[in-house]
């Protein structure tokens, strides 16, 4: 259990077990404490409570055991040989590996800037010494449950970035179409008030917004000149498609209803369900403009594409038709701001930037 003293070029898997019977693998916390008594207490506390267990007596062979033993959770003291516990939290934060990891500082240093100093080097928690046992394991199960919390998110981003890029990879037209979408209309979002959940669902909704092309046939897809009545039937299916395909995603709740509901028109004649005005879901009706916007602009098989001052004269025309007249002149004016490079009002989810990781996440 006790690595302290170890050289780090010898550093080995020493990890004191106790697994609760009937439960999966305990998760794996790292103490980072050059006090060997305190270090082993704290171990055989965790140890107790079913957790597996490394000690380390110094920063430099600590930050070898994250990076070699993927921890859950790391308890670390700022005053330690060989790397401080400032410049390992400072180092977690910058790697996007650790970012998320929980750090929990341990130390007898507790003055406010040293609280300071820590939080804005990147610790989650601050525990002064002596640790008062039921507090510590409190603290570390409420951690645990955010990390779980955030690691499921990670997942359901990848998700969701895989059907994106499935989609663009079925019709050629949709290269870089559906983060566009979700980037533009982020800002609309943002300008209009939405926050939080609210705002990362239009982001979800708007990259996800044409999913359901996937069980559209490829010939429908890239056909040149108008659909004839019986293909434009199986093109409209593509939103029903879609909310289906989402489903099985627990977080699809929020953005579900903007998938269904990009093709419908304000003034109640579009499809599935002939929605009109506020009856169509915010962030539906945001989408509806960058779509419309982004097709006109960048031309379909069965389409030219046509300029920009033509394209917003067409989306103020159908003001009160077919867009929410309220959002359009609020999409025009954040897509000029975005080409001006101003920011949006607010930073955007993950999901409406328009960097090439996000797509890579997949």
């Amino acid at each position: 259990m006790d690595l302290a003293g170890r050289d780090a070029d010898a550093l080995q898997t020493t990890i004191s077990i106790t697994p609760r019977t009937g439960v999966e693998e305990a998760a794996l916390v790292l103490v980072i404490e050059d006090e060997p008594t305190q270090r082993n207490l704290l171990a055989r506390v965790l140890e107790r409570e079913g957790y597996r267990v490394i000690g380390v007596g110094d920063g430099e062979t600590g930050l070898r055991a994250i990076i070699e033993h993927a921890p859950q959770l790391v308890l670390l003291d700022l005053n330690l040989p060989r790397m401080d516990g400032y410049e390992i939290c400072r180092r977690l934060r910058a790697d996007p590996l650790t970012a998320t990891l929980p750090v929990m500082v341990i130390t007898a240093h507790t003055a406010p800037g040293d609280l300071v100093a820590a939080l804005d080097a990147g610790a989650d928690d601050f525990l002064a010494k002596p640790v008062q046992q039921y507090e510590l394991l409190a603290r570390i199960r409420s951690a645990m449950r955010l990390r779980r919390a955030i690691t499921s998110l990670e997942r359901a981003t990848q998700i969701v970035a895989a059907l994106a890029n499935a989609v663009e990879a079925k019709d050629l037209n949709l290269v870089n179409h559906c983060r566009w979408l979700a980037h533009h209309a982020a800002r609309v979002g943002a300008n209009v008030g939405l926050r939080g959940e609210e705002l990362e669902a239009v982001a979800y909704g708007a990259l996800l917004h044409d999913v359901g092309k996937i069980g559209v046939s490829e010939h429908l897809l890239r056909k040149e000149g108008p659909l004839s009545d019986e293909e434009w039937l199986l093109m409209r299916r593509h939103p029903e498609i879609g909310e289906k395909i989402c489903a099985p995603l627990s977080s699809s709740r929020a953005f579900a209803p903007i998938i269904r509901h990009h093709h419908e028109r304000f003034n109640g004649s579009g499809y599935p369900d002939g929605l009109r005005g506020e009856q169509i879901p915010l962030g539906a009706r945001i989408v509806a403009i960058a779509d419309a916007y982004e097709a006109m602009v960048h031309g379909r098989p069965y389409q030219p594409s046509q300029p920009h001052d033509r394209v917003a004269d067409e989306l103020r025309r159908l003001r009160g038709a077919q867009f929410d007249p309220d959002l359009v002149p609020v999409f025009l004016d954040e897509l000029e701001r975005d080409t001006k490079g101003v920011p949006p009002l607010v930073a955007l989810p993950l999901a409406a930037r328009l960097e090439p990781e996000f797509a890579a996440g997949a």
